[in-house]
């Protein structure tokens, strides 16, 4: 079976690429000297996750990494993200490395690359190291100086055959989450707290790129931004004037500071208007969060539909439920491929000539393998094509992006979703751990083999 958007050609060395996160997918919480982080107290708290699930074993890619190495390359994949847990490499936060934990991700390292896949890691993908988070975690300015120590001893581990970094993953989402709404760790609803941690996620993602340079390794390194396209629900100009609020709020609080050395004065008078004076905001650190990086990583779902209106915490504005006149995924998120390609085409004011790697763009299917083995997720399969389909066009448009990793690689612990939500390429089977590449990862083949 063959479709249009299996023959597309894109440019010499574009990354075909997959994605996970250590807590998603590795399980293994108490082996090899890992620390606890805080989502292993926080997925045992009663009433945090979907059904009392928890990541203490997930998809076991932990042990079970070679044969998922294996998987990569039967399916043709040229890198794979994934994350390194800083629990692992420093068990308490701070202090000398743990040997066996960095032993780990320098055999993944060695077998990536012994199958031409390149090594993508993100040095920080929500997985707090425990002690950090009770002593303040990312509300506590020490928070951002633990995390460029432990990236040195990453880069001084792995540097020298890893080319590709991302310090951060989607601060937004993270302080957002985390510190806003309460549905991720550590669960604190607080408009306040979610802007001064979104502050230092900011700063830590500064600091290891500043530890970064330092290093002297030779590669790229930049931030990973979950960016949603943002549209008002009508031409009013109430509406309109909502959008621009939100997109500040989602958007441009990342992008101007990361790519322009500066938060956008326009929503940053939102947050004072509604929780006072941000000291926490110091001289200095809008520039140290602005020091140069290599590349920026988007991380694209779907589009954000904004109406005037008042949201929980004072916010000037409200998202729209999803349009039934849409396509939606199996959870109800509209599938809005072509506002992939007017993100991509608009971030050069911000990136430049930088590349732009999609690093997470994914769905939600829920195909269960029929009695031959077979998963047939074919909603997957033309959200993928069409995906990639709106990447070529905006490659095309003269956006230069120079990869795409499909969220996600396995079938995997989706935070506060539990189990429930399936993202994977591969299908696991819990609990035994049994794979299954899906119809998708077939298609996926395809098209990485026609290039």
């Amino acid at each position: 079976m063959t479709a249009a958007g299996d023959s597309l050609r894109f440019p010499a060395g574009f990354l075909f690429g997959a994605g996970t996160s250590a807590y998603q997918v590795e399980g293994a919480v108490d082996e090899d000297g890992r620390g606890p982080s805080s989502w292993d107290r926080f997925s045992h708290e009663p009433g945090r996750v979907a059904n009392g699930e928890t990541g203490d074993v997930t998809s076991d890619h932990y042990h079970r990494w070679r044969e998922d190495v294996d998987l990569m390359a039967e399916i043709g994949l040229t890198a794979y993200r994934f994350s390194i847990a800083w629990p692992r490499v420093q068990p308490d936060g701070s202090g000398p490395a743990n040997p066996a934990g960095l032993d780990h991700y320098d055999r993944l390292v060695d077998a990536l690359l012994a199958r031409g896949i390149a090594p993508c890691p993100t040095l920080y993908h929500w997985d707090l190291p425990l002690a950090l988070e009770d002593a303040g975690g990312w509300l506590s300015r020490d928070t951002p100086e633990r995390l460029a120590d432990y990236a040195r001893r990453c880069f001084d581990r792995l540097g020298d055959r890893v080319h590709t970094w991302f310090t951060v993953n989607e601060p937004w989402v993270a302080a957002t989450l985390g510190y806003r709404l309460g549905l991720h760790a550590p669960g604190h609803r607080d408009l306040r707290e979610a802007v001064v941690a979104s502050h230092h996620l900011l700063l830590g993602h500064g600091a290891a790129v500043e530890a970064f340079r330092a290093s002297g390794r030779e590669g790229r390194i930049g931030i990973v931004l979950s960016l949603a396209p943002t549209e008002p629900a009508s031409e009013d100009e109430t509406d309109r004037e909502a959008a621009r609020g939100s997109d500040g709020y989602t958007n441009r609080w990342f992008l101007d500071p990361v790519f322009h050395g500066r938060y956008p004065d326009d929503t940053r008078a939102v947050f004072e208007g509604l929780v006072g004076p941000l000291a926490e905001i110091r001289d200095g650190d809008e520039a140290r969060i602005g020091t140069p990086s290599d590349l920026l990583g988007v991380n694209y779902y779907t589009r954000r539909v904004i109406r005037a209106g008042t949201a929980d915490g004072g916010l000037p504005w409200t998202v729209e439920p999803a349009s039934p006149s849409v396509q939606h995924t199996d959870t109800g998120w509209e599938i809005t491929p072509w506002k992939l390609t007017e993100l991509l085409e608009g971030l050069e004011r911000w990136t430049g000539d930088r590349p732009i790697l999609v690093t997470e763009n994914g769905c939600v299917f829920l195909d269960q393998p029929d009695p031959t083995g077979r998963v047939a997720d074919t909603g997957r399969v033309d959200y993928l094509r069409a995906h990639l389909a709106a990447v070529h066009a905006a490659i095309g448009a003269g956006a230069n992006v120079a990869g795409y990793f499909h969220w996600s690689l396995l079938d995997n612990f989706e935070w506060a979703e539990g189990f429930r939500s399936r993202f994977g390429l591969i299908h696991v089977d819990y609990p035994s751990g049994r794979r299954l590449l899906k119809d998708s990862a077939k298609a996926y083949a395809r098209i990485i083999a026609a290039q």
